[in-house]
């Protein structure tokens, strides 16, 4: 443990939870630049260790390379402070947009304003499409796994776990490298931080079970689901999260689902912060306000308890876990697998912003969509063009690409 106060540590985390916009990219290079370049808290090894080793896990790997980054410092006291600071300044600007768009959401200008935010949306996920895959795909077994992974996703509607976990076992399996070493042995307090985390975690579902909450109870269930499977980012996961809010439980919509999107990508701090936004809703639909608030925390809790224990639980490994070449090859492959999972969710994303009417083929095991072509929305694919522009070619920050495409829907709208 080093002599930084908890101050210092605090004033640090704080500015880098605030500035923390732009998605993992932007987020892991300001943390870089704060703890390693600007001040010689993290060596450069131990820095991109702790990335692999957060890389490895669900869960925004971001915020849990802040929480490694506090806990390496100060400890367990550290690690809370830093990943609480990441998620909180993000978490609170998603209330108060989720607010807002409960009350609001149904006014025509501000359906307006969200279209240029949905068309947006589907310029975001493409630029993360383009940059994950360029990382990815570096070799034939990875375009494979890619093209398999997108079929899986986009025709046959496999669940996202089930892609993950046969992609990391293909990889882990025809990995080449070291016989892997035995890993070190297990300490005690290791036995205590897995049992206390697990606790933390899993306590209050069990008090909401208990006490009849029903829906907070699905909330909670659901969302742990979600934070034990959410690797390659949130991206990656938006497809299978979407049909199952949308469809199996129906807590809104698929335009409120990219509404949604659109708003975490405003906000500092992790994109997962999405999964607040459908906490709320949900509540908001069963129960009104009080309801949607307490959905909202619940959520938050279950989406980010899981990243403290992952990584409390690992920190102590870091060394070795970043040293073995079937973890590095299961890795490998659930990246490249993410490629082809964010590609459907390109072309799932699109076809909903453009087009009012979107239908289904079927063929055996084989479902695509199939939106109708006289239902295209000419402004949708105009602002989308406009988005594409600032933000692939001119290279614009993503909140004021945002501003300017919810802007020019807005012109849009009243001019017609």
């Amino acid at each position: 443990m080093s002599d930084i106060t908890l101050r210092d540590l605090t004033r640090i985390f704080g500015r880098i939870g605030v500035l923390s916009f732009g998605g993992p990219a932007a987020q892991i290079a300001l943390m870089h630049r704060e703890l390693v370049d600007e001040r010689p808290w993290l060596t450069e090894q131990q820095f991109l260790n702790a990335l692999s080793f957060c890389m490895l896990l669900p869960g925004p790997e971001a915020m849990q390379l802040a929480t490694y980054a506090g806990w390496r410092l100060r400890g367990v006291t550290g690690g809370l402070i830093a990943g609480g600071l990441f998620v909180l300044p993000g978490a609170f600007v998603m209330l108060a947009l989720s607010l807002t768009y409960a009350w609001l959401g149904n006014v025509p200008l501000v359906q307006a304003l969200f279209l240029g935010v949905k068309a947006a949306v589907v310029i975001i996920v493409i630029e993360a499409l383009l940059k994950v895959a360029k990382r990815a795909l570096k070799g034939r077994d990875h375009w494979i796994i890619a093209a398999r992974s997108f079929v899986g996703s986009f025709a046959l509607h496999l669940p996202f776990p089930v892609i993950i976990a046969a992609s990391a076992a293909y990889g882990a399996l025809t990995s080449r490298g070291p016989r892997d070493t035995a890993p070190p042995k297990v300490a005690a307090n290791t036995l205590r931080t897995v049992a206390t985390w697990l606790a933390s975690w899993l306590v209050p579902i069990a008090a909401l079970w208990a006490s009849g909450a029903t829906l907070l109870t699905e909330v909670a269930l659901f969302f742990s689901k979600l934070a034990v499977v959410t690797f390659g980012g949130a991206y990656a996961v938006l497809a299978y999260m979407t049909q199952e809010v949308v469809q199996d439980y129906g807590w809104l919509t698929t335009a409120q689902m990219m509404d949604g999107l659109g708003l975490a990508e405003t906000t500092p701090g992790p994109l997962i912060l999405v999964t607040q936004f459908v906490g709320f809703l949900a509540g908001d639909g069963a129960g009104g306000t009080g309801l949607a608030l307490a959905a909202a925390v619940v959520t938050l809790w279950v989406t980010f308890v899981p990243c403290f224990l992952w990584i409390f639980a690992g920190a102590p490994y870091i060394e070795w876990i970043s040293a073995q070449p079937r973890l590095s090859g299961a890795l490998t492959a659930i990246t490249a697998a993410v490629v082809g999972v964010i590609a459907n969710l390109s072309l799932w994303f699109a076809a909903h912003v453009f087009f009012a009417t979107v239908g289904e083929i079927s063929l055996g095991p084989i479902r695509l969509i199939a939106p109708v072509p006289g239902t295209i929305d000419i402004a949708a694919v105009a602002l989308a063009v406009l988005a594409g522009v600032l933000i692939l070619r001119l290279k614009w920050s993503l909140p004021a690409a945002l501003a300017v495409a919810a802007a020019a829907g807005l012109g849009l709208q009243l001019l017609a």
